[in-house]
């Protein structure tokens, strides 16, 4: 009997993760559908915001946006060689950056499956990689949303109302406990025992884990400077800078963060830019903010496609993506 079933189990997994993909994916087109709708409707006045950016702001738009990653990959270093696998950064940028593109796909683990897979090929322990890499999500988003609640009372009340600021220093303390190096240690063994491996050889320490944090929060602080220099130029004269700043930058960091808890669908599409669409209108029109948020989604595509690209032509040339023969590995210890 117990021969049967465990014949039976692995079908219907099979069959439970199909049908959490169809909802994903279906879930993915209802919003690309909305986002193209509204974006229809309003084509003649964001045709026209579009060409008021102008060639000098994009360049600087796509420069900031191209940065933002490079300073994700060194957070995800640090993390790497705390727990005892130091990568130099074109190996380490190689395995980021072409793992990087599995969150565009439904489920938001499969950029961290792509990176255990060509780490190990470098002689990463596959656990050690995947841990980095969900820590990284973690770390990424948490710090994002930090960041981003000063953005919060504009979203929530669209700026009519004050909210009171002790309840977004509450907010702050939480979020900020889940950075505390104990407690995701404490985490990362409970995950590792649930899921019957081993424990890690090493536990993160506490500058690592700040040092990593702020690479991640310079991260999503150039990517909001990105969204800055195109919302000032298709403001109105009349907007106050300090709350376009605010809204910019701050609220690109809450709706980033927002989008990544999104797991349901790929790379927060939809979300980040629905919230980025609420907050931008608090100071412009709805068809400049639209093609701000267009604009912006696009430049993070082309970001995170370049830097795969180049990820991609190292790896390959050092036979690291998965499939592919494995390296002659350095014999030294890697940490």
């Amino acid at each position: 009997m117990s021969t049967t079933g465990a014949s039976l189990q692995p079908p219907r997994r099979r069959g439970r993760k199909k049908v959490l993909d169809v909802l994903r994916i279906g879930f993915l087109v209802v919003v690309l559908v909305a986002v193209g709708i509204a974006l229809w409707s309003n084509w003649a006045e964001v045709r026209g915001d579009l060409r008021r950016l102008g060639p000098v702001t994009l360049l600087s738009a796509t420069a900031f946006a191209l940065l933002s990653p490079f300073f994700t990959v060194l957070g995800w270093r640090v993390l790497l060689a705390d727990l005892g696998s130091r990568l130099h950064i074109a190996p380490a940028s190689g395995v980021f950056f072409v793992g990087q593109l599995g969150k565009y796909l439904p489920g938001s683990v499969w950029s961290v499956v792509v990176q255990t897979e060509m780490a190990a090929k470098l002689g990463v322990p596959r656990r050690r990689s995947a841990v980095v890499g969900l820590l990284c999500i973690a770390l990424s988003a948490l710090t994002g949303m930090i960041a981003g609640l000063p953005a919060l009372p504009v979203l929530l009340t669209r700026g009519d109302t004050a909210i009171p600021w002790w309840s977004l220093l509450l907010i702050i303390a939480v979020l900020a406990v889940l950075l505390w190096p104990p407690l995701l240690n404490w985490g990362i063994r409970t995950m590792l025992r649930i899921l019957g491996r081993e424990p890690l050889d090493h536990a993160l320490t506490p500058a690592a884990v700040g040092l990593s944090s702020l690479w991640f929060l310079l991260s999503w602080l150039v990517g909001g400077l990105s969204v800055w220099v195109m919302a000032r130029n298709v403001a109105p004269d009349d907007a106050d800078a300090s709350r376009l700043l605010l809204v910019a930058v701050s609220g690109y960091l809450l709706a980033a963060g927002i989008g990544m808890f999104s797991i349901v669908v790929p790379a927060g599409v939809g979300v980040r830019d629905g919230v980025m669409v609420l907050l931008l209108t608090t100071q412009m029109p709805i068809s400049a903010a639209t093609a701000v948020v267009v604009v912006a989604r696009f430049l993070t595509v082309l970001a995170d496609v370049v830097w795969a690209g180049i990820g991609w032509l190292w790896a390959k040339s050092h036979h690291l993506l998965p499939g592919g023969p494995a390296p002659d590995l350095d014999p030294t210890p890697s940490s």
